[in-house]
């Protein structure tokens, strides 16, 4: 099969964001993590994504296996993982609006440990059903912890090196789906006030894989 290229990859993910938030009510007000538009969630080291992508020790990327679940303990995830494709408007795939929400890994990005930017998304508010699974995501600190559990039985560590709220009209799509010559990982969902039946903004974690991983 013919993967899409990296600017359909990037259309496709910018239109998930844009309607696969979990919109339609039911989830409350936003938790206040979002900042102004076209500001970051400053990392106490003040590095942005790019830059942590081009420093630290070199780590051993791993073999190809699917993500079957995700867990980050500080902010109390602990979700199965389903794969996410594309729509038939060319569009990323979102997990399902259900009162058992999970998280979906995009499947034309690397697996969790492979080289390159690995793609986690996760609706922060479920309708009806209230929060998502990526409700708290915008709490996450440099340093916590993120869990894959992978296909093979194995699991991927990654720790987080930044969190950013944007507005989506200004999302770093570079930052985020650019080329890395390292495993990393991006959980994305939405943030800040609400938006008609959406988000203004989209909360992104960057982490990269942590030294130990099998």
């Amino acid at each position: 099969m013919t993967l899409p290229s990296r600017r359909a990859f990037v259309t496709a993910a910018m239109a998930t964001l844009l309607v696969g938030c979990g919109g339609g009510g039911g989830g409350g007000k936003s938790d206040g993590a979002g900042t102004a538009p076209g500001e970051s969630t400053p990392s106490p080291s003040g590095s942005s994504g790019r830059d942590s992508r081009d420093s630290g020790k070199a780590v051993h990327a791993l073999g190809r296996s699917v993500p079957v679940g995700l867990r980050v303990p500080a902010i109390q995830v602990d979700t199965s993982v389903m794969r996410l494709g594309l729509a038939t408007d060319g569009s990323v795939q979102v997990p399902p609006i259900e009162a058992d929400d999970r998280a979906g890994w995009y499947q034309h990005s690397p697996t969790p440990g492979q080289v390159g930017p690995s793609v986690i998304l996760g609706h922060v508010t479920v309708g009806k059903y209230g929060d998502g699974v990526f409700r708290q995501l915008a709490r996450l600190r440099r340093g916590d912890r993120i869990v894959t559990r992978l296909e093979n039985g194995t699991e991927a560590e990654f720790a987080v090196s930044e969190v950013r709220t944007v507005a989506q009209a200004e999302f770093p799509t570079d930052d985020v789906y650019g080329d890395v010559g390292r495993p990393e990982l991006r959980l994305i969902t939405c943030g800040g006030p609400r938006s008609g039946d959406g988000y203004r903004d989209s909360v992104i974690v960057f982490a990269t894989l942590s030294e130990g991983s099998p």
